[in-house]
């Protein structure tokens, strides 16, 4: 039995009207967790329609395989939405998935567990891994980073303006002992933060942008949205929601540049709609949480959905 921790899943009812358009069609849920977008895709399908899950942690898949037990129309793979492709393909989909979903970030379940390593807010081993069970822990990466790394990175993924404080301050530290907790290397990052803001801890973005470099989350989300291109059929849906604003960036990005195709054709010559190859079009327009979902979960404040339809 898995440990449970409490998960609610944002913009469910949303993403899975937007995702869902035939009740048989073969569907990916490109992040998992604890099942919440799943359960309700299942829930949506005919006796036809197919899921396949997919996720990096070994504890959401777990969890899959006990929620699903017996389930027929539904499979969970191991591993990266940076994979999809190879998963689909693995079951001769390939260019015929109606819709993928991407719910990104970390989840509730492992920010709660404090032995995962993500959370400031509760003292554990510095891990912050999806998959524990591969790569390198975030105290092995600050254990061995140079300070420009480690300032870098905070900059790039945490938007921390005072990354390179920091950094200095953690490359003094570990010369006396090892960083290994989550606790001590927030205190460190706090002590080297000379603008605490008011309600947000002084290392959010310092941990924000750690465990983004660690699980390569904005590198293998790109890929993802690329892949996402190659295994929806014509008609098919992708579905994203983001919780900050590198990731919803790169979506927005990816978006724009299939909607409006190929900018880069010779000037002075006649541009029919084939020769520009347009990918994509936008379903609606970006969309947030209501004020009553925001109200009960403080998490949902900041994410965004977006839509767009596989045109060619």
């Amino acid at each position: 039995m898995t440990q449970a921790y409490g998960h609610i899943t944002v913009l469910l009812q949303e993403a899975v009207n937007a995702l869902v358009q035939d009740p048989n069609g073969f569907y990916v849920d490109g992040t998992f967790g604890r099942g919440g977008h799943s359960a309700l895709v299942l829930q949506s399908l005919g006796k036809e329609g197919q899921l396949l899950g997919i996720d990096k942690d070994p504890q959401a898949i777990a969890h899959a395989k006990e929620k699903f037990a017996g389930e027929s129309r539904f499979q969970i793979a191991h591993g990266s939405f940076a994979e999809m492709k190879r998963f689909v393909e693995g079951l001769n989909k390939q260019g015929q998935v109606d819709g993928v979903l991407l719910d990104l970030g970390v989840s509730s379940p492992q920010l709660d567990d404090a032995s995962r390593g993500f959370s400031f807010m509760q003292d554990g081993p510095l891990d912050m891994r999806m998959d524990p069970t591969s790569g390198e822990s975030a105290a092995e990466w600050i254990a061995r980073a140079s300070e420009a790394e480690i300032a870098d990175v905070f900059f790039t993924y945490g938007e921390e303006k005072f990354g390179r404080r920091m950094a200095r301050a953690i490359v003094a530290e570990r010369k006396l002992v090892p960083i290994t907790t989550t606790a001590r290397l927030a205190s460190i990052v706090a002590a080297a933060n000379p603008a605490w803001e008011k309600g947000k801890h002084p290392a959010t973005r310092a941990f924000q942008g750690i465990r983004i470099h660690i699980n390569r989350e904005l590198e293998d989300l790109e890929a993802c949205l690329e892949q996402a291109l190659d295994v929806l059929r014509v008609g098919g849906r992708l579905v994203v929601i983001s919780f900050h604003s590198l990731e919803d960036r790169i979506v927005k990005r990816f978006i724009r540049t299939h909607v409006k195709g190929d900018e880069h054709l010779p000037r002075g010559i006649p541009v029919t709609q084939s020769m520009l190859k347009i990918r994509l079009k936008n379903v609606g327009k970006a969309v947030k949480a209501g004020k009553d979902e925001t109200n009960a979960n403080v998490r949902a404040r900041s994410a965004v959905m977006r839509v767009a339809e596989k045109v060619a």
